[in-house]
């Protein structure tokens, strides 16, 4: 019996050693889960609920899933919404550029950023724009908003105010980048992250300043009867009034401030004033080298009177009869004068239209129709040496002659208009015959290759809402950002004078 018992002993304590074990392993395989679950809750933000989910689900067995669920499908892309997703959108990276390198955000200057698709962190520029009252902007455009209301709802198109057609239209780029401004906010809106607006003005690139200028000029540049001073003069002086008592001015002094004057006669009488800040210009015509140059200041396309071709119905060479066209205000002061010296040039010309023409009745859809059978469009210099009419040439696909010595282009720093465009000096151009000769000596493939690029680069000159990628609002902000590195030498070197 005690053999027996002996025997037993080791048997039994057997048993307890793989029950202990059994015991052991259960707890550290719950003790991992459980700590793998704490560690995913406790640094979610580090940790994308899609990558998570792909984790899980990875390890799960098919078969042991609900049949039909869902739960751990992967979110689905969100595609942009037309026209954006026909856009070439790999030659963006041609002129891409490095976001902001100070990526730590503060909940404080981040409260207008809600749009989870365009952030500061993507952003190239942060922009603060003043709250200026209605007066200066939409209010322009009659629009009256409720009680302290100062910006129109911008997420509903039905919404948005109206810029009145004609030649209004082609100075309206102080209302598309103010809406683009507007609608970096709004989560629905599918954008370009080229700039973002911000709350805090210490944390932008630059300060906006939303008035519409041209629409102001446009509008309001007669006096009332009653009245000394026209509306537009009233509004200039406000302007400067509000500048000055601003401290974002006064410790910048205007320096990266953004001022939209497209209209060559818009902020005539306080330009010089206000010199020191930055502006969207059409041309440097009528500016002072003082108040406006290429260092600091941006140009940019005319808004196209005429209706863009798409490239599926672009009429190539042998479908483009005529072989130069121009139709236009013929008489012209200043540089302009060489207009009415071509037109006696060329208007008796085979194959050439030299004609008078408005926007008045059908003279846009005869533009159009003109420009869209023509091989070559003349841009010739007028009261300033830009006009829209080139822009209307490059939506056209009509290859431009750019007859205006003195001229400065939107975006060229990034654009070469010699692939898409013929320049020719003022004073070869009023030679007998040289005209004619120069464009008729041009062949089918030489034309050909112009006409292929200019389809590639006309979707820089569309003005848009929502924006769209590299088109001529993100083009604007993209030349801005070009231009901020120079800003930040000059603010260092002030802080520097003023420590």
């Amino acid at each position: 019996m005690l053999f027996v018992k002996i025997l037993a002993m080791p048997e039994k304590t057997l048993r307890s050693s793989r029950l202990l074990l059994g015991i052991t392993a259960f707890s550290m395989l719950f003790l991992i889960l459980s700590s793998f679950f704490l560690f995913h809750s406790v640094i979610n933000p580090l940790i994308p609920s899609c990558v998570f989910k792909q984790f899980v689900a990875d390890s799960v067995p098919i078969e042991n899933k609900p049949e039909g669920s869902d739960e751990f499908e992967l979110p689905k892309p969100v595609v942009p919404l037309s026209p954006s997703s026909i856009l070439d959108t790999h030659k963006i990276e041609k002129i891409s550029m490095v976001p902001h390198e100070d990526t730590i955000l503060s909940e404080e200057t981040d409260v207008l950023l809600e749009n989870e698709s365009c952030n500061r962190n993507k952003a190239l520029l942060r922009v603060y724009m003043y709250d200026m009252p209605p007066e200066f902007h939409f209010g322009l455009l009659d629009w009256k908003g409720g009680r302290n209301q100062i910006w129109p709802d911008v997420t509903d198109l039905k919404h948005v105010p109206r810029y009145p057609g004609g030649l209004n239209l082609q100075h309206s780029i102080e209302y598309w980048l103010t809406l683009d401004l507007l609608s970096s906010n709004v989560k629905e809106i599918v954008r370009p992250c080229s700039v973002i607006r911000v709350k805090n003005p210490s944390q932008a690139d630059y300060i906006f300043v939303p008035f519409f200028a041209s629409l102001s000029y446009n509008r309001h540049s007669k006096a009332m009867r009653q009245d000394k001073l026209t509306i537009n003069r009233k509004l200039q002086d406000k302007l400067v009034d509000y500048l000055m008592s601003r401290p974002e001015w006064n410790i910048s002094g205007g320096k990266d401030h953004i001022l939209v004057a497209h209209h060559p006669n818009s902020l005539l009488y306080v330009r010089k004033r206000l010199g020191s800040a930055r502006f969207v210009l059409a041309d440097f015509g009528r500016y002072a080298a003082r108040t406006a140059n290429l260092e600091k200041d941006v140009i940019a396309p005319y808004q196209h009177v005429v209706r863009s071709i798409s490239n599926n119905s672009s009429a190539p060479f042998e479908r483009r009869p005529t072989l130069a066209y121009f139709q236009g205000a013929i008489y012209r002061k200043d540089g302009g004068i060489i207009r009415q010296e071509l037109f006696y040039l060329l208007k008796d010309e085979k194959d050439v239209h030299f004609t008078f023409g408005s926007t008045q009745r059908s003279g846009v859809h005869q533009a159009s129709r003109g420009m869209g059978s023509s091989k070559f469009c003349l841009n010739i210099a007028g009261d300033t040496p830009s006009s829209n009419r080139l822009f209307d040439a490059i939506v056209s696909h009509c290859v431009p002659v750019i007859i205006s010595d003195n001229i400065e282009l939107p975006f060229e720093d990034v654009l070469n208009y010699s692939e898409f465009s013929v320049f020719v000096w003022a004073s070869d151009a009023v030679k007998p015959g040289f005209l004619v000769n120069l464009l008729g000596g041009i062949g089918k493939n030489e034309w050909t290759k112009m006409w292929e690029k200019l389809k590639e680069v006309a979707h820089h000159f569309e003005y848009q809402y929502p924006s769209q990628p590299e088109n001529a609002v993100d083009m604007i902000w993209q030349a801005f950002a070009r231009k901020k590195s120079a800003l930040k030498v000059r603010r260092r070197e002030r802080l520097y004078r003023m420590s």
